[in-house]
C-alpha cells in the first residue's frame, strides 16, 4: 500500500464519504440510540459488509453492467427505495405506537431489541440495494488505481481499508450514542427519534426511487 501514491487522498475521500448523511448512518444512529451499541454493531457490519461486496463487483465488472443496464437499473431501485420505505415505515409505526401509549396513560413500550442477525440483514439490504452504490463505485475506485497494478486486487484492497476505516468511525459513532441511550429511550424523546428517523428514511427511499443515473 505504501507504493500507491494516491492513498492520502483515498483516505481523505473516505473521511468525507462516511461523515455525509445517509441511509447508513441514520440506520446506526436509530440502532444506537433505541438498542444501545451492541445492538447497533451487527447493523454496521451488514452495512459493511454490502459495501465490500459492492466494491468487488465494482472490480469484477458487474456493477458496470447493473450500471449500464437501464432495466436492472430500474429493479435495483425499485427494490431500495422499497427497502428504505418500509424501514421508514417501520420507525413510523413505533413512534405512533408511542404516542398512542402516551396519549392513553398506559406504560411505555418496552425498548425494541431484535436479533443481531436483523439488523445485520438490514445493513447488507439497505447497502446492495443501492442502485447509486453500484455507479459510484465504478467512478470512484479506479480514481485511485494506479495503470500498473491489478484492478480487482488493488480494489480489493483499497475497499478493505475504507470497510476499516468505516467500521471504527461508526462504532465510535455508535458508542458516544449509545451512552446518552437512558435520555433516548425517555417515551418522548423515543417517539420524536422514531419519527424523525422514520421520516428520513422514507424521504431517502422516495428520493432513489425518482433518482436517475
Amino acid at each position: 500500500m505504501d507504493a500507491i501514491p494516491s492513498l492520502p487522498a483515498f483516505l481523505v475521500a473516505v473521511l468525507l464519504i462516511a461523515a455525509s448523511p445517509g441511509p447508513a448512518v441514520a440506520l446506526i444512529l436509530r440502532r444506537a440510540a433505541l438498542g444501545g451499541f451492541r445492538t447497533a454493531v451487527p447493523t454496521v457490519l451488514g452495512l459493511e459488509l454490502g459495501l465490500y461486496t459492492w466494491a468487488l463487483l465494482a472490480a469484477a465488472g458487474f456493477a458496470g453492467l447493473v450500471a449500464a443496464s437501464e432495466a436492472a437499473f430500474l429493479v435495483l431501485r425499485v427494490v431500495g427505495a422499497g427497502v428504505l420505505c418500509w424501514l421508514g415505515v417501520q420507525a413510523l409505526r413505533a413512534a405512533w405506537r408511542e404516542r398512542r401509549a402516551g396519549r392513553s396513560g398506559a406504560a411505555a413500550l418496552p425498548v425494541s431489541r431484535r436479533g443481531g442477525w436483523a439488523g445485520f440483514g438490514e445493513g447488507v439490504a439497505v447497502q446492495l440495494a443501492n442502485p447509486k452504490a453500484a455507479v459510484f463505485m465504478i467512478a470512484f475506485y479506479p480514481q485511485f488505481v494506479p495503470a500498473d497494478r491489478p484492478l480487482f486486487a488493488t480494489t480489493a484492497v483499497l475497499a478493505l481499508v475504507q470497510v476499516a476505516l468505516e467500521t471504527v468511525l461508526y462504532l465510535s459513532l455508535a458508542a458516544g450514542v449509545a451512552r446518552a441511550g437512558a435520555w433516548f429511550r425517555r417515551p418522548r424523546v423515543r417517539t420524536w427519534l422514531e419519527g424523525v428517523s422514520g421520516t428520513v428514511l422514507v424521504g431517502l427511499g422516495l428520493r432513489v426511487a425518482v433518482s436517475g443515473r
